[in-house]
């Protein structure tokens, strides 16, 4: 057993501890999901809000993990959610290998959160957190394929659930090989800027997010969008009934659960023929970003950079070890 597996059956002892003895294991519902994205983005905000926990959020180091626990009905096993957090925004991008195993693929999702009030800094990091996510995810499914050929195939036709073949864009969209959503944060702010841009950045959005396969909704502090974003992370760790609304006004927050948005009704690029015209692109996706980076130029920017040192974080304060560190330095 590794430590998270004695951890929560420790606690399952502690809260049932009349035993459940004739409680099958099949029957819990186990699930993971890895949240990632912009640093300071609202990640931890959102865990807090989906666990019902009612506590200050502080930076995330490296990559964190907590868990959830609900009973579907009474006098039933409770089913447990594994939350990830990859802190550092892209620096630390590589540790996702740990999280995400052959073991769990079968029951994973992937929570990108973007910050609104940060355009310029937007497709940069969904670009770089999505592609070295979906590489490992592809190359632990090909181990799979080897290994056990029926979960890998499932996995593979999972993909296309939420898009029905009928759907006219069936041809044209990638879906991201596990469940995706993505999650425009600090609503609030990005509701203050001009609307030309509110327009690019939402279109821009919904066009990654269908291509992707994926949700998308708009979040910020207020307990209605929170109330949203948590519904759809609900359906993913505890398999809560999905929300079939869909909000694709611009001037309000966005609300698109997977497979309801189409490209007819998202648009063609926000440019003239003339812009359009002169770029080149090989695929629908190389276009959106150049008509994106067009208008909000990335900045060339080192997550690692303003990575400030953990030990000497207050939030990390141990006397007996820092007094060490303190002689050693000496």
């Amino acid at each position: 057993d590794t430590l998270w597996d004695l951890a929560i059956a420790e606690v399952e002892k502690r809260e049932n501890p009349d035993g459940d003895d004739d409680v099958k294991p099949g029957e819990v519902w186990e699930k993971s999901i890895l949240f990632m994205g912009n640093k300071n983005g609202g990640k931890t905000t959102i865990i807090l809000r989906c666990l019902e926990r009612e506590e200050s959020p502080k930076p995330t180091l490296a990559l964190e993990y907590t868990f959830g626990r609900r009973a579907r009905r009474p006098n039933t096993p409770k089913d447990v959610a594994h939350f990830w957090e990859l802190g550092g925004g892209t620096s630390l991008v590589e540790l996702i290998r740990i999280p995400i195993t052959s073991h769990n693929i079968r029951s994973f999702a992937v929570v990108l959160v973007l910050d609104l009030s940060k355009p310029n800094d937007l497709w940069i990091t969904m670009e770089s957190l999505l592609q070295v996510t979906r590489n490992h995810v592809n190359r632990v499914l090909t181990k799979l394929e080897k290994t056990n050929p029926e979960v890998a195939a499932e996995i593979k036709q999972k993909m296309w659930n939420d898009l029905q073949r009928d759907h006219p864009d069936y041809a044209l969209v990638d879906p991201f090989p596990i469940p995706l959503v993505i999650i425009g944060s600090k609503y609030d702010i990005f509701n203050e800027f001009d609307s030309e841009m509110r327009k690019i950045i939402s279109k821009t959005l919904r066009f990654v997010s269908h291509y992707y396969g994926a949700s998308l909704v708009f979040t910020s502090k207020s307990e209605a969008l929170l109330l949203k974003a948590r519904a759809l992370i609900n359906h993913l760790a505890f398999g809560y009934d999905k929300s079939k609304s869909v909000s694709v006004d611009p001037s309000k927050p966005l609300f698109i659960p997977a497979g309801l948005d189409s490209m007819s009704q998202i648009g063609p690029p926000p440019a003239s023929d003339n812009d359009l015209g002169k770029m080149r692109a090989n695929t629908p996706l190389e276009l959106w970003k150049k008509v994106f980076e067009k208008t909000f130029p990335p900045k060339s920017f080192c997550d690692l950079q303003d990575t400030k040192d953990p030990a000497q974080d207050s939030q990390y304060a141990e006397y007996e070890v820092d007094a060490m560190r303190a002689q050693k330095n000496q």
